[in-house]
């Protein structure tokens, strides 16, 4: 028997966590259920996941939806996505406190906290949001069960703060994650960039790979073959002075999406560190801005990216949802110095040249006495 079998993975490298299967049933195949057929051509699947993803409409054959039941023929072109929360060698349950949004039988929103890694991993053993996931729904047999990472069909940086959906059953977790393959997701962020951007809206576009010069680095490329088509839109929401808060929405979910466009168009997100953000990209000379920059810094010693909102089709209702999160305290914090230093700036910068200006003179009054 021969078998056509692509695989395309995204979760290790890119945001979401799920797996597409597309697989071409041979010439000889007899007639056998779809669930049956399935696990026995996908390793670690189950009958249970298929036909959730069934359930889900996840199941496509010859580009149309089948129910578990469906007994496939020669030459069906099945394609499934299937969520694929990489599993752990162990989970702790921690009582961490959550930012938690919302909350029902099937879907758990929060709002992750800056600084706080979502998975545990080589040095972030605890304290992960995983770890207080794990905790927070240690009664849910869905979890248990799976020793995976609580319902994660997604994730965002460490440094970036906000919302996150989480599933707590398989049928939920599934439909999240066809949702994450179709695009259908609607995502936006805050960004806080420097410089002022030329149009009050845009769209980036281009191939997100990893940087030939630092592997740990993304950046963005013409050529296909040298990345994963991304693609943002971003609209600007206030421009304070010498940096910009944006809003950016997602048509995909690459590694660093954002912040790797951002730096394309020569407005690095304020603060970041790995994109070039974390010196005074735009304004002016004077020491006094560049004391204020480095307060800004210490306040806020992270990329100024929030996960603003998420929109999806809820798996049990059906219905269209959204969900909004508050920008954490750090981010507010640094926007009121950043207004406050531009309402005084204009003061601020003569007071500094009547300095220099005075030493200048001083200095002069000094050489002429000797």
């Amino acid at each position: 028997m021969q078998e056509d079998f692509e695989e395309e993975i995204e979760g290790s490298e890119e945001q979401e966590l799920f797996e597409h299967f597309r697989l071409e049933v041979d010439k000889g195949q007899g007639m056998l259920r779809i669930d049956k057929f399935l696990v026995n051509r996908i390793e670690n699947a189950t009958r249970t996941k298929i036909q959730a993803a069934a359930d889900a409409g996840s199941i496509l054959v010859n580009e149309k939806p089948v129910k578990s039941s469906y007994k496939v023929k020669p030459l069906d072109v099945i394609s499934i996505v299937l969520p694929n929360p990489p599993k752990d060698t162990q989970i702790v349950p921690e009582d961490i406190p959550l930012n938690i949004i919302y909350e029902d039988d099937d879907v758990l929103l929060v709002n992750k906290v800056p600084g706080m890694v979502v998975h545990p991993g080589y040095n972030n053993v605890s304290g992960t949001l995983v770890n207080a996931l794990a905790w927070h729904l240690r009664g849910v047999d869905f979890i248990q069960e799976n020793n995976i990472r609580p319902g994660l069909v997604h994730r965002i940086d460490k440094n970036t703060s906000g919302i996150l959906v989480v599933a707590k059953k398989e049928v939920a977790m599934t439909h999240l994650a066809k949702q994450f393959f179709d695009h259908s997701i609607e995502r936006s962020y805050q960004a806080l960039v420097w410089g002022d951007l030329a149009q009050d809206e845009g769209t980036i576009t281009g191939y997100i790979g990893r940087s030939a010069r630092d592997r740990k680095v993304f950046q963005l490329y013409d050529d296909a073959e040298k990345g994963k088509w991304s693609v943002t839109h971003y609209k600007v929401l206030e421009r304070i002075g010498y940096v910009t808060l944006i809003e950016c929405r997602l048509e995909t979910g690459r590694t660093h999406q954002i912040r790797v466009h951002l730096k394309s168009i020569g407005h690095p997100i304020f603060s970041d560190s790995t994109y070039g953000g974390d010196y005074a990209v735009k304004g002016t000379t004077f020491s006094r801005y560049k004391q204020f920059v480095e307060n800004c810094f210490t306040l806020m010693p992270r990329q100024g990216l929030h996960a603003k909102s998420l929109g999806f089709v809820h798996p049990s209702t059906k219905e269209k949802v959204f969900f909004n999160s508050d920008l954490p305290a750090d981010f507010t914090s640094v926007l009121e110095k950043w207004r406050h230093y531009i309402q005084y700036k204009p003061m601020e910068e003569v007071e500094e040249k009547q300095t220099k200006m005075e030493k200048k003179e001083t200095q002069k009054v000094m050489n002429a006495k000797k």
